[in-house]
């Protein structure tokens, strides 16, 4: 049972903590690319498509490891360590300027000569419709530090030596952010409201790998592999507005929160809907919808229900609330941890597949760039799980370009976006529902959230949890290309 209560009157302030899916068709990604509808799927049997090749049946013969669910390990904890992050910033809608001051205290767990940022806001998506990010005058230890840009989504800040692992770096950079107007992303201005998302100097650091510099992509932006960081961000906006981001408020106009791997803010007019989740502790759900949009309560059930289900499956929900905010020109959903943005008229399978987001990329991060698949094929196995729409996945055709290329890295999707979403979201779930048993593979999955939280994992993460689980897992999942070889 959860209490449901609306309001008119803007959301000045909201408590959160961040692709994907596109309802009644392609799920989309974290730009969230134009959807496009995808075709009916089968019911029973094998299905051949006149672009690719026919999907196996839906039974595998995969022996299993346990005949019950292995006792889990206690959640792994957030690195002592991780980066902290304290933003300052203002933003008017109105003129679609953002300006901010953000310092970053990063300790590396590797030798470093350099800082590497990378600039979201710079990428293809924003970049078509004049959206930019632009850097100040930077300073390292509080001195000034020469700064490289070899692409416009990257910032090197050289350090003029080497630093030792465990040494706190500390990096102070000012930037000012133009929003250009409408776009379907992550970044977008629109009849008086901007989405926010990804759009400040980010850590690219990958934790016992150095620094991640996957290349943006004009169709979607599954590139970004941040860290779990602290955050404490201070917003300000023209009076009268109100402000969804990522945190909790402990003053007027701040938010922080201990963990979290990237933020995102909303700002607009917004009507309120709330309601209290069991996940299993008490988790706050506010759904705001920007002025003009006829959506509202009808998320919050759908959110309730995925975050109660989820956390009975995955492990607790682990932050104290679940924002979701609804603003124009949006054809799917963009996830951050605690906070998730939608467009209108994404109540159905979008809704729960974001909410998965937050066990699946969220708690349990992966580099996007080169692993696309784990969290979008993950978070699409929970919403076929909850949507019970599993089967009819197993026996979806599969293009060409994408049959057993479920683990390919963006690059080889550059170009290929009407292959991505069969290939990168359903194929692997239909992978893993063929190991034959969906409560085992719930279990396989609990465990890898439990023993890889607050990390960026990689597929090996996740075949580990797996050989806990199933003899032979790699019989279903090695023809989707999701094998070690």
């Amino acid at each position: 049972m959860h209490r449901l209560t609306r309001c008119a009157a803007p959301l000045v302030a909201a408590a959160l903590l961040a692709a994907c899916a596109a309802d009644d068709g392609a799920t989309v990604d974290r730009a969230t690319t134009s959807a496009t509808t995808e075709p009916a799927a089968a019911s029973t049997g094998s299905t051949t498509s006149t672009t690719g090749t026919t999907v196996p049946s839906t039974t595998a013969a995969t022996a299993l490891a346990a005949d019950s669910c292995p006792a889990l390990p206690e959640r792994a904890a957030p690195d002592p360590d991780r980066p902290v992050y304290e933003v300052d910033m203002a933003a008017d809608p109105a003129t679609g300027v953002v300006e901010g001051t953000q310092v970053v205290r990063f300790v590396p767990d590797l030798p470093v000569d350099r800082v590497v940022l990378r600039l979201w806001a710079n990428g293809p998506r924003p970049a078509s419709v004049g959206t930019s990010i632009e850097l100040g005058a930077v300073a390292v230890g509080g001195r000034p530090a020469p700064v490289g840009q070899p692409d416009p989504t990257t910032a090197v800040v050289e350090l003029g030596r080497w630093a030792p692992a465990g040494e706190a770096i500390t990096v102070r950079v000012p930037w000012r952010l133009t929003v250009g107007g409408p776009v379907n992303d992550r970044i977008s201005r629109q009849d008086g409201s901007l989405r926010l998302g990804s759009f400040l100097p980010l850590l690219a650091w990958e934790p016992g790998v150095g620094w991640s510099v996957d290349p943006p992509t004009s169709g979607f932006a599954e590139s970004t592999s941040s860290p779990t960081a602290r955050w404490s961000v201070s917003v300000d906006v023209p009076e009268g507005l109100g402000v969804v981001a990522t945190g909790s408020e402990v003053a007027p106009g701040r938010w922080e929160v201990d963990a979290a791997r990237d933020v995102a803010v909303s700002i607009g007019r917004f009507t309120v809907s709330t309601a209290t989740a069991m996940a299993p502790e008490p988790v706050e759900v506010t759904v705001a919808v920007h002025d003009g949009i006829d959506d509202g309560a009808v998320y919050v059930d759908r959110i309730v229900t995925a975050l109660e289900s989820f956390a009975s499956w995955y492990g607790p929900y682990p932050w104290p609330a679940y924002r979701l905010s609804i603003t124009p020109d949006l054809s799917g959903g963009i996830e951050f941890p605690m906070h998730v943005l939608q467009g209108p008229g994404t109540s159905g399978r979008t809704t729960p597949h974001e909410v998965a987001h937050m066990w699946f990329y969220g708690l349990v991060g992966n580099v996007q760039g080169r692993d696309p698949w784990l969290d979008e094929g993950l978070a699409t196995w929970a919403e076929g799980r909850i949507e019970g729409t599993l089967p009819d996945m197993a026996v979806r055709s599969l293009p060409a370009d994408g049959d057993g290329r479920a683990g390919a890295p963006m690059t080889y999707w550059e170009g290929r976006s009407a292959s991505y979403y069969r290939s990168v979201y359903v194929q692997p779930a239909a992978a893993l529902h063929r190991l034959g048993d969906d409560a085992l593979v719930d279990c396989a999955l609990a465990h890898y959230v439990a023993e890889n939280a607050w990390s960026l994992a990689t597929p090996a993460d996740l075949w580990r949890s797996l050989d806990a689980t199933f003899v032979d897992w790699r019989t279903a999942l090695g023809p989707a290309g999701l094998a070690p070889g």
